[in-house]
C-alpha cells in the first residue's frame, strides 16, 4: 500500500458443477498463485464453491453441507495471509437460502454479504432458490466463529482502503447496492458474478463496470464464472474486469479460466472524492437504506466482536458506522510492484480518433470563449503579439476560428510582430508568413529603440543581460499591444500557456497580461499537439509548412541576442523539459499526489528518456517555482478552461500567494 497502490486480482477458477471438494482445491490453488504475486484483494466468482449452474441441486442438503465444509477449508487455507478474499456460495440461515459472498482473511471469516437482486428471467431462476438480501446486519455461527451476515458490511484498513461487495445482478439493477456502499465510505467494490455470454453482452458488461466505477469514484473488481459451469443452455466466459474511476485497467480474455491482476490507486480515489463536494453520504443513514440494526444486535455484536474465535483472539476489530458494520483488517506494509502504466503526456489525446475529437473540442472551447468576449465587449479588432513561437501561433489559430464563427473578416485580426534584441530571422519569417497566410493584418513595430530609451531613463546598462534587460522588452511589447488595441477599439488576446503560468515563466505585467487569455489552461505539451493537429488537417500547404517549422523551432522568449543568427536562449535548458513539468503539474493538481509519489511514477513513465537524477532535479525546480510564482497566477486575465486542470484563481486554484513549500521540498530532499 505504499503511495496508495494496492494490487488486486479477479480470479476465475476451473470448477466442476456440484463438486465442492474439487472446487475448493481449485480455489486454493488460484489463491496461492495470486498471493504469490502479492495481491491484497482477491475476488472469486458467484457461487464458485458449488458452481452457479447447480439448478435444483441447490435444494439438496448434501450439497449445502458440502459447501459449508469447503468454505471452512478455504478459510483455513488462508491462514497466515493478510489478503482480503471473497468467494461465493449458497448459505442457509433461519430456514432460508441466500446467495452470498464470504469475506475472509488470515484464517478468519469476516462476514457474509447477501445478493439483493435475484434474476428470474430467460434461463435464470435464482428467485426459485434464493431469498433476496437485506440491509440489516445480523450474524450467524459458522465454522466455530460468529460471523456478521447482511448487505451492509464494509471491510476497511488503516491505510484508507474500504471494500464492499455486491453480486452479479446487483450491478445490473436500477439501484445497485454499491451506490449506498460508496456513500457509506467504500472506495473499492467487488462483484462476484456469473454472467453468461451472448453476442454483444461483453461490451455492455464492460460499460456497466466502467460507468459504475466512474459514478462512485471507486475501484471495481468484477470476477465472473467461467470454465466448468454447465453448458446445458448457456456458456460462461469467465470475463473479469478491473476498473478504476471509469477506466478499465485490466480485462481477462473470455472463454477460459485464470487470474487477472491490476493495481488500484486508493489515494487517487480518495483525492477525487475530496474534490467532489456532491459525493457525500445523506444526512442520515435512515435516508440511505431505511434499515437500522437493533440495540440488541449492536449489543450482541459488541459482546462477540472481541471474543475468542477458534481458540485465538480476533485479529479483526469491528465498529458501527450508521447502519453499516465495519470490519477493520490489517495489511502487511509493502511496496506494490506496479504493472499499470502512466501516460508520459497526460494532457495529450491518444489515438487518431480521440485526437481528432479532442483537438476539435479544445479549439472550439477556446474559440467560443473568445467569441463570447468579443460579442460582449463589442470589440472591433483582435490584437495579438505574433512571435513565430508555439503559443502565439496557437492564439492566432484560435482567433481565426473565432472570427469565422462570428462571421467577421479575418482582417479583424491584427498580428503585431515586434522584433527585439533576441529575434531571429527564422521566427520573424514564420510570424509574418503565418499572419499573411491566415488573412490577418500584419503590423511591425521594432522595439529596440524604445527599449534603449527606457534603459537610459532607468539607468540600465544594455550590455548587462539580466532580468531587467529581458523584462524591459516584454513590458514594452505588452504596452504596444494594449495601445494598438485601444486605438483600434479591440482586445489584446493573451498567448501565455498553462505550463508557463505553473512555472511563473512570464514577465509580470508583461506577457503575463492581456484582455483575454485563450491559452491559459492549455499546457505546453498540448499547445504543441494542437498546432501539429492543425498543420496535419488544415489542407493549406502554405500554412502547414510554416506550422511544421514553428513546431521544429526551440521554445524561447527570444530576449537575449542570438548566437550566429540562431536562438541562444532556450527555455527548456533553463527551467527544464516541459513534458516533465506538465506531468508534474497534472499529478500535483489533479490528484494531489505528494512529490515522492510523483517521482516514483515519473521514473516509470519516462524510463529510458530521463534518468532518475534528471527527473528529481526538475521536480525540485517545479515545486520551488510553483509555490514561489503563485502571485502571478493570482491576477491572471480571464480565459477558458479546457480540461480537468486549470490555474484560474477564480475557480480551480485558490492558493495563497505566500504559501510555504517546505513540506514539499523537505520530502524531495529525502529522495536524494
Amino acid at each position: 500500500m505504499k503511495d496508495g497502490f494496492i494490487k488486486v486480482a479477479a480470479l476465475s477458477p476451473e470448477i466442476r458443477v456440484a463438486d465442492c471438494t474439487f472446487n475448493a482445491e481449485s480455489i486454493c490453488v488460484q489463491m496461492d498463485a495470486a498471493i504469490q504475486e502479492h495481491a491484497k484483494i482477491l475476488v472469486f466468482p458467484e457461487l464458485c464453491v458449488t458452481g452457479y449452474t447447480c439448478g435444483d441441486l441447490f435444494w439438496q442438503e448434501l450439497l449445502l453441507g458440502a459447501a459449508r465444509e469447503a468454505l471452512c477449508a478455504i478459510v483455513a487455507h488462508s491462514k497466515g495471509n493478510d489478503a482480503l478474499m471473497f468467494v461465493g456460495l449458497p448459505l442457509e440461515k433461519d430456514g432460508k437460502l441466500y446467495n452470498v459472498a464470504a469475506a475472509f482473511s488470515n484464517g478468519e471469516l469476516l462476514g457474509f454479504v447477501q445478493k439483493k437482486y435475484l434474476p428470474n428471467y430467460n434461463e435464470f431462476y435464482e428467485a426459485r432458490y434464493f431469498t433476496p438480501g437485506q440491509e440489516t446486519v445480523s450474524f450467524l455461527d459458522f465454522c466455530g466463529q460468529t460471523v456478521p451476515f447482511g448487505m451492509n458490511l464494509l471491510f476497511c484498513s488503516d491505510v484508507g482502503l474500504c471494500v464492499a461487495a455486491e453480486l452479479c445482478e446487483d450491478l445490473w439493477a436500477p439501484n445497485p447496492p454499491s451506490t449506498a456502499h460508496a456513500l457509506a465510505g467504500a472506495n473499492v467494490i467487488v462483484n462476484l458474478s456469473a454472467s453468461d455470454e451472448v453476442t454483444g453482452k461483453s461490451s455492455y458488461r464492460r460499460s456497466l463496470v466502467e460507468g459504475q466505477s466512474a459514478r462512485l469514484l471507486c475501484g471495481y473488481i468484477y470476477a465472473s464464472a467461467g470454465e466448468g459451469e454447465s453448458t446445458q443452455d448457456l456458456v460462461y466466459g469467465g470475463h473479469s474486469l478491473l476498473a478504476e474511476n471509469g477506466h478499465i485497467l485490466a480485462e481477462s480474455p473470455r472463454f477460459g479460466s485464470g487470474i487477472t491482476f491490476a493495481e488500484f490507486d486508493i489515494s487517487r480515489l480518495r483525492a477525487e472524492r475530496r474534490r467532489m463536494t456532491t459525493f457525500s453520504a445523506p444526512d442520515s443513514q435512515q435516508q440511505m437504506t431505511g434499515h437500522h440494526p437493533s440495540d440488541n444486535d449492536r449489543m450482541r455484536i459488541g459482546q462477540w466482536k472481541n471474543l475468542p474465535a477458534d481458540g485465538c483472539e480476533r485479529t479483526v476489530r469491528y465498529d458501527w458506522s450508521g447502519d453499516y458494520l465495519r470490519a477493520h483488517v490489517s495489511f502487511i506494509w509493502e511496496e506494490t510492484r506496479l504493472t499499470r502504466t502512466f501516460d508520459a503526456a497526460p494532457f495529450v489525446p491518444s489515438g487518431e480518433a480521440d485526437r481528432t475529437r479532442r483537438c476539435e473540442e479544445i479549439l472550439m472551447i477556446q474559440a467560443l470563449g473568445l467569441k463570447k468576449r468579443v460579442q460582449h465587449t463589442g470589440a472591433k479588432s483582435l490584437v495579438v503579439g505574433i512571435s513565430g513561437g508555439l503559443d502565439s501561433t496557437l492564439a492566432l489559430l484560435v482567433m481565426t476560428k473565432a472570427c469565422d464563427l462570428l462571421g467577421l473578416s479575418r482582417r479583424t485580426m491584427i498580428a503585431v510582430t515586434m522584433p527585439g534584441f533576441g529575434t531571429t530571422d527564422r521566427t520573424y519569417r514564420n510570424a509574418c508568413g503565418l499572419t499573411k497566410s491566415l488573412g490577418a493584418q500584419l503590423k511591425e513595430v521594432d522595439i529596440r529603440d524604445a527599449v534603449n530609451i527606457h534603459f537610459r531613463d532607468i539607468g540600465q546598462d544594455p550590455d548587462v543581460h539580466d532580468v531587467t534587460y529581458e523584462n524591459g522588452q516584454a513590458r514594452e511589447r505588452t504596452q504596444i499591444l494594449m495601445d494598438i488595441a485601444n486605438k483600434t477599439g479591440g482586445l489584446v488576446v493573451g498567448t501565455g500557456d498553462m505550463s508557463e503560468l505553473a512555472l511563473g515563466w512570464a514577465t509580470y505585467n508583461g506577457d503575463h497580461m492581456s484582455m483575454y487569455g485563450v491559452n491559459c489552461s492549455v499546457p505546453k505539451t498540448l499547445v504543441r499537439h494542437l498546432v501539429r493537429y492543425y498543420a496535419d488537417t488544415c489542407g493549406e500547404e502554405s500554412v502547414s509548412a510554416i506550422l511544421y517549422d514553428v513546431l521544429d523551432t526551440p521554445v524561447s522568449p527570444e530576449l537575449l541576442p542570438p548566437q550566429d543568427g540562431k536562438i541562444s536562449q532556450k527555455t527548456e535548458d533553463i527551467v527544464g523539459p516541459y513534458e516533465l513539468h506538465d506531468f508534474f503539474l497534472y499529478y500535483l493538481l489533479r490528484f494531489g499526489y505528494p512529490p515522492a509519489k510523483i517521482y516514483r511514477i515519473a521514473r516509470q513513465a519516462f524510463a529510458g528518456v530521463y534518468d532518475d537524477g534528471t527527473i528529481l532535479k526538475w521536480l525540485k525546480t517545479f515545486c520551488r517555482r510553483f509555490f514561489a510564482q503563485q502571485f502571478k497566477r493570482s491576477c491572471i486575465p480571464d480565459g477558458p478552461k479546457v480540461g480537468s486542470v486549470a490555474l484560474s484563481p477564480r475557480g480551480d486554484l485558490r492558493m495563497p500567494s505566500d504559501a510555504c513549500a517546505r513540506l514539499w521540498m523537505d520530502e524531495l530532499e529525502k529522495l536524494g
